[in-house]
């Protein structure tokens, strides 16, 4: 069993409890350490500026956190978290240039985005350091796409080219089910605010990736996307334990991960 912990790291203010937390897994033998530091971006912020703020902030408090994590030789892996498109986090890494730091690539975060979950993994391969491994599935809606991670194989995505590419660059990648039961995401790429915090020369949305991202909308729209609005909590949890069996199941039948 490999152990990853989840870290916290908002302000400055915070790196005391941070390094308690990367000594603690330096003592426990863990795998790393995984952070996600951003929300959902078109929800989060309102404005390019607030965007590129919060970015500056966020690169940082890594650079602050990164002289702890060398003197304990610890790992840290920062998920792409719906906040930055892959070009815009692999050039932050490639700027830090830290063994230590690197990326918790998650499969499908940045369909949100408006990027073929391959251009994600092509950016992101050579910082990945462990794996949010999920399927994904996509319905339209009038404001955009609906976005649901769905069992393992019922989605759109590449899971076994996928695992494949990662595991020839790093053979001993470790893959975290990462199997989110609930209402789909609303993204809602017709919107103002959607747009509100991309830039054309800081962070652009090229039109094609938009394109390429409502093409796989259209032609692989799901028939139907996992629900638990209206649902009982003894309903709910079921639903969420079938769709996590049917992954493990998934998994074991086509993949050869750990």
């Amino acid at each position: 069993m490999r152990v990853i912990l989840n870290a916290a790291l908002r302000t400055e203010s915070d790196l005391p409890a941070f390094e308690a937390l990367v000594k603690a897994a330096k003592e426990a033998d863990a795998y790393g350490l995984r952070l996600a530091m951003t929300g959902r971006r078109y929800e989060q912020f309102d404005s390019f500026e607030t965007f590129k703020a919060n970015f500056e902030h966020c690169q940082k408090l890594i650079a602050l956190a990164e002289p702890i994590l060398r003197k304990h030789q610890v790992r840290l892996a920062i998920e792409n978290h719906k906040g930055w498109r892959s070009a815009e986090q692999a050039a932050w890494m490639r700027r830090l240039g830290s063994e230590w730091v690197g990326v918790h690539f998650d499969f499908g975060n940045n369909v949100s985005l408006c990027e073929d979950p391959m251009e994600t993994l092509k950016n992101l391969l050579p910082y990945a350091g462990a794996c949010h491994i999920k399927d994904m599935a996509v319905q339209p809606y009038e404001d955009g796409f609906l976005l649901s991670e769905v069992p393992l194989g019922e989605g759109f995505l590449d899971i076994k080219g996928m695992v494949g590419i990662l595991q020839r660059r790093k053979p001993n990648i470790p893959f975290n089910l990462e199997m989110i039961t609930r209402d789909p995401l609303k993204i809602p790429i017709f919107t103002p605010k959607y747009w509100a915090t991309f830039d054309d020369t800081y962070s652009p949305l090229p039109g094609r990736d938009v394109a390429r991202v409502m093409e796989i909308v259209t032609k692989r729209s799901a028939k139907s996307l996992p629900k638990t609005s209206g649902l009982s909590p003894e309903a709910a949890l079921k639903l969420e334990d079938d769709c996590i069996t049917k992954s493990i199941a998934w998994a074991r039948a086509n993949l050869n991960v750990g």
